[in-house]
């Protein structure tokens, strides 16, 4: 079935379902040509919409830019620390070193048996690698005679006293501790003191 023409509706206008946005912009265009105060009603309100755009733009400009220095800040950060650190591993295996050289020399009777000059010369060795250890910022963890602390030692024992100010104090270190700038980096290992009253 063909739909005939009308002439009434061309007469009456577009009917509303037939207004397409060209049309209603083009309306509201002419609206506001014919009212000034409605045409600066409207300017305001885009001005206030493209303001908060403009608000909102900056703020999430401006917390990247801040998550971007943050970011550069901790990545020099943690270059630091890697750079630091980084012989950490290297300093563990000499330890082994130095704890092999403490046993030879921890026992007296033996050691001043063998001859001065072989003793001089080990002496020497030992106090080499000691200063460059030092050099490398790595520091001695001797904790003899202070109250224990589980942060810097382990305890692998306890010793009975009679004296109650050795309480929970370090009366043997078993092997020494170390730290690499302020990190511990091996605790030393004690025996504390245990009160028995």
């Amino acid at each position: 079935m063909t739909h005939k023409h009308d002439p009434l509706d061309s007469a009456r206008g577009k009917e509303a379902d037939d207004i397409t946005f060209e049309d209603a912009n083009e309306e509201g265009e002419a609206l506001e040509l014919a009212n000034p105060a409605l045409a600066l009603k409207k300017l305001r309100e885009k001005l206030k919409v493209s303001q908060a755009e403009r608000q909102e733009f900056l703020e999430m400009s401006q917390r990247l830019k801040a998550d971007y220095v943050n970011l550069k800040r901790d990545e020099a950060k943690l270059r630091e620390e890697n750079r630091r650190y980084a012989k950490h591993d290297l300093l563990l295996e000499l330890l082994d070193v130095v704890d092999s050289f403490d046993l030879a020399m921890a026992n007296k009777e033996t050691w001043e048996v063998v001859s001065a000059n072989w003793r001089q010369g080990v002496e020497y060795i030992y106090g080499k690698l000691l200063t460059i250890l030092k050099q490398h910022d790595l520091t001695e963890i001797n904790p003899l005679g202070q109250a224990f602390n589980p942060e810097l030692g382990h305890s692998v024992g306890t010793i009975d006293t009679e004296k109650s100010d050795e309480d929970n104090m370090v009366l043997e270190v078993v092997q020494k501790g170390y730290k690499l700038h302020d990190r511990v980096i091996r605790p030393a290992k004690v025996k504390v003191g245990h009160y028995k009253f």
